[in-house]
């Protein structure tokens, strides 16, 4: 019986906020996390750290193409929605420009991006296709990955933003945004959400219909980054 029940909840079409598929990554890879970066501050030396570092970015790159060119494989690729071009799976891409570099200016603006957007979506998962699909692994490994990652390089490699990095993140999504909206105007498409609303419940649903949730995000966006920021305030003050 508990057989039937665990394989009727892996046929379930999209992931449901709450369900075992849900909670139980995020359990583990967070358990993981916490382990790795106290091993890696009690026995790594520096370089070890940044291997570490690196193989993070690489994998969750890594993740990403992978994922990409299975679908292209299959004869289905739709540019207007299998693009990397949502916010998470832009960002993991290009993670291994900032591991192998570690380039502050980099870290500046992806602590927020990763924090205000990935626990997005992490709290409020758009998966269409659950356990055990190939979607539902890179679903988890980026999101995670990415906070994984961030997290590391903020406890175990020291970097802090500064008040102005809350404002150096806001500009540079600005021209994300920007950047994107005309790629969506371009391939009809709808990535990060700019043209509707996901299908799955999400924070956006209590911000109001196209075009006001896009007002509100702007408008709540910076407070969000200032509370992002808060704690890294309160303790340098100390």
């Amino acid at each position: 019986m508990i057989f039937g029940f665990f394989l009727s909840s892996c046929l379930v079409v999209r992931v449901t906020i709450g369900s075992w598929q849900h909670v139980l990554p995020i359990i583990l890879v967070a358990s993981t996390a916490i382990l790795l970066i106290r091993a890696s501050n009690r026995k790594l030396n520096q370089q070890k750290k940044i291997k570490t570092f690196q193989f993070l970015g690489a994998l969750v790159s890594l993740t990403v193409i992978v994922f990409h060119i299975y679908h292209i494989l299959l004869g289905n690729y739709n540019l207007s929605e299998d693009l990397p071009l949502f916010l998470c799976s832009f960002l993991a891409l290009i993670m291994p420009c900032f591991t192998y570099t570690r380039r502050y200016w980099m870290y500046e603006i992806l602590l927020f991006w990763i924090i205000a957007g990935t626990l997005q979506g992490v709290i409020t998962p758009d998966i269409s296709n659950g356990f055990p699909s190939l979607d539902y692994f890179r679903y988890w490994i980026v999101h995670l990955g990415l906070l994984t990652i961030i997290f590391y390089a903020t406890f175990v490699l020291k970097m802090r933003p500064k008040f102005k990095s809350v404002f150096k993140s806001f500009f540079a999504l600005q021209i994300y945004v920007i950047i994107l909206m005309v790629l969506n105007n371009v391939l009809g498409a709808n990535y990060s959400y700019l043209n509707s609303k996901p299908e799955s419940a999400s924070a956006l649903d209590y911000f109001g219909e196209w075009p006001y949730y896009l007002l509100v995000m702007e408008v709540i966006l910076i407070p969000f980054f200032l509370l992002i920021y808060w704690p890294f305030y309160v303790t340098r003050k100390k």
